[in-house]
């Protein structure tokens, strides 16, 4: 996907509720343990910084810009490539194939360009495991992050005909561990599935946590202590089924305003969590304030 951000299918979708980003001290069952994060970062642009990358114990890419991935991994470094299980972006080559499959659902009402996919349809499970996620592991990638996993919930709930969707996106999670059984996966959200996948998983992530991008006032601004909350307890509870996993959280601010991102930064490390505060575009990695 040339030229296109990730964020940007799921931003619209979700108005806020956040869907994206990450880091960890990866480890979990029967996968060999890795050293403990300190620093992550996700960037979907082309152009990512080497040296900021370098410092990342754990980055998260846009696997299909065509560039070697070697220079961006530092010392003992993870990297993980991004995949959305939820929708389908209309330019990937596999699209016409997969719609005549009838694997494919509605366009995604905010962002036409991507059409929702059906977790049920084989399919599409197919395209994932046998196709799609091998080609991102042969370019170097340690893992993948899956992102869209909350459409499972809102297709489920906005449509009878959807019925079983979040059954199948956690059987789905399931299956690709069972055939990659050493990859580090790391989930967005999902918490619909989450306490069903919570052992197949390395890493989750909550986006948005305390802050996010408002569109209708194409501002930055803070989320509630409940909103906080809400993201905070599904985390927790998915660590107390699985202690090996990593939580993670996603801030979005205005770099410039480096007060409230060392401020962002420091509540989510009091609450326990990994964080990252980026730009609503995610097109490059930003170094955390100093001091």
């Amino acid at each position: 996907m040339t030229g296109e951000r990730p964020i940007d299918r799921r931003r619209a979708l979700l108005m806020g509720t956040g869907a994206l980003g990450l880091m960890l001290t990866l480890g979990a069952q029967g996968r060999p343990p890795r050293r403990a994060a300190s620093h992550w970062g996700v960037d979907y642009g082309a152009a990512t910084d080497p040296v900021l990358a370098r410092r990342c114990t754990l980055l998260v890419l846009e696997p299909h810009h065509a560039r070697p991935i070697a220079p961006l991994r530092g010392p003992g470094g993870t990297l993980l490539g991004y995949v959305s299980f939820g929708e389908v972006e209309k330019s990937r080559p596999y699209v016409a194939a997969l719609d005549k499959a009838g694997a494919l659902r509605a366009p995604n009402p905010h962002w036409p360009d991507a059409r929702l996919a059906d977790l049920r349809h084989a399919a599409w499970r197919e395209e994932l495991i046998e196709r799609a996620i091998p080609a991102i592991l042969a370019l170097g990638y340690d893992g993948i992050f899956i992102d869209t996993m909350d459409n499972a919930e809102a297709m489920e709930r906005a449509d009878p005909d959807a019925a079983g969707m979040i059954a199948a996106g956690a059987a789905l999670i399931a299956a690709v561990r069972r055939r990659f059984p050493t990859i580090r996966i790391m989930l967005n959200r999902g918490y619909a599935v989450l306490p069903e996948v919570t052992r197949h998983i390395d890493a989750v992530l909550g986006e948005a946590m305390a802050s996010r991008w408002n569109f209708a006032e194409r501002r930055y601004e803070m989320l509630s202590d409940a909103d906080w909350a809400w993201q905070a307890d599904r985390l927790r509870a998915a660590r107390a089924a699985n202690p090996a996993l990593t939580l993670a959280t996603l801030d979005y601010w205005d770099p410039a305003d480096t007060r409230t991102v060392a401020a962002l930064y420091a509540r989510e490390r009091a609450a326990g969590f990994l964080p990252y505060v980026a730009t609503l575009a995610l097109d490059r990695l930003l170094p955390e304030p100093r001091g």
